[in-house]
């Protein structure tokens, strides 16, 4: 009998271990395979152009801090493709930029913008096409606490609030 439940229990550690390993190191969804922040870009000619495209727009700039291994930066980006009031509103009075911190990457830009990744990632910024800082957004407050998705509500709310600015 004792015999029995070691070998049970190492039939379980096994397999748990197995499991564990893939989760760790096997490539994850499309986070792996599609990444949408560009880790070799300028954050700060990224900037640059967008402020352009902005002025001669008349539109805001909506700077994406995050990292192509961050899920939340993908379900964020997708959200902002998938609702149409959002992607509507963007679309209108926005020019997106999303800017790579992997790594330390665009250290300078973060800097520049007073550290938002500090508030973890994604986190948002608004910038006007004089390239004042509007608004910083952390990604917490546009998620839903009980179903743990993006609020289309809130995120409009957010996103609308600096139209006056326009």
């Amino acid at each position: 009998m004792l015999r029995l439940k070691s070998q049970s229990l190492s039939i379980l550690f096994g397999t748990g271990l197995v499991l564990l390993l893939y989760w760790l190191f096997a490539p994850s969804s499309d986070y792996a395979r599609h990444p949408i922040y560009d880790e070799k870009a300028d954050g700060a000619a990224q900037i640059t152009t967008a402020l352009a495209q902005a002025k001669a727009g008349h539109k805001l700039v909506l700077l994406q801090f995050g990292a192509n291994w961050c899920v939340w930066c993908h379900a964020l980006h997708a959200f902002f493709d998938a609702d149409p009031p959002v992607k509507a509103e963007l679309a209108q009075h926005y020019v997106v930029v999303l800017i790579d911190t992997n790594n330390g990457h665009n250290a300078a830009t973060i800097q520049k913008y007073g550290f938002p990744t500090d508030l973890g990632l994604p986190v948002l910024v608004v910038l006007n096409a004089d390239d004042h800082s509007l608004a910083v957004q952390s990604n917490e407050q546009l998620v839903n606490p009980d179903s743990g998705n993006y609020e289309s509500a809130k995120v409009l709310a957010f996103l609308k609030k600096w139209d006056a600015a326009l």
